[in-house]
């Protein structure tokens, strides 16, 4: 078995639980969840840097982050699965670059709020965050709302965004980007996983 130390609530977690189930590779990865910030777990042993997800192979190697374990995952399946050929592979790889951005800029809005105090949080750096996630859908609204016969690695990825947005944002982007919302009930319909690997509220 493989492991995957993850949490519930990582977006980037989910997106490789997904990216399993969708090459059948789901019933040989075993989740199990991580704490990023007790310097006991063995996460820091298994990678470095404490984060998560993180993929533990049968022979003890670790694979991070979430690109590379999709990466890997697509492999393990025969190759050509999640990451197309060609021209086509970076096209995937671009959506999947922006979906993991808007999910990076997203976390650090929610980090900004556990980690500080609000005497110490800084409403510019907040604004320069959320402006990364709505140049983001407002692109995606343009280019990535139309469904696609072959599901690759950069639709994954953008649901896994929309689904952290609606978790931690409250799913406010709703009201403004009706094509994605669209898409979204369109992937989630396609791909069950992505409702049985929903993240707790």
């Amino acid at each position: 078995m493989l492991t995957l130390r993850t949490s519930p609530a990582s977006p980037f977690g989910r997106k490789v639980k997904i990216a399993a189930s969708l090459v059948g590779l789901s019933d040989r990865i075993e989740a199990v969840e991580a704490d990023t910030t007790n310097p006991d777990d063995t996460l820091r042993q298994q990678n470095p840097l404490g984060k998560i997800p993180t993929l533990v192979l049968e022979n003890g190697e670790t694979l991070y982050d979430s690109r590379v374990i999709v990466e890997y995952i697509d492999h393990l399946a025969g190759g050509g699965r999640i990451l197309p050929t060609g021209w086509e592979r970076f096209v995937a790889l671009r959506q999947q670059a922006l979906a993991d951005g808007i999910m990076d800029a997203a976390l650090l809005q929610v980090y900004e709020g556990r980690w500080r105090s609000d005497d110490k949080r800084e409403p510019k750096w907040v604004e320069h965050q959320i402006g990364k996630v709505q140049r983001g859908l407002d692109y995606a609204e343009e280019h990535f709302s139309t469904p696609s016969a072959n599901l690759h690695i950069g639709h994954i990825a953008l649901a896994c965004a929309l689904g952290y947005l609606d978790l931690r944002m409250g799913g406010s982007w709703r009201q403004t980007y009706p094509r994605l919302v669209a898409w979204l009930a369109d992937f989630e319909a396609r791909v069950p996983a992505f409702s049985k690997t929903k993240m707790p509220a």
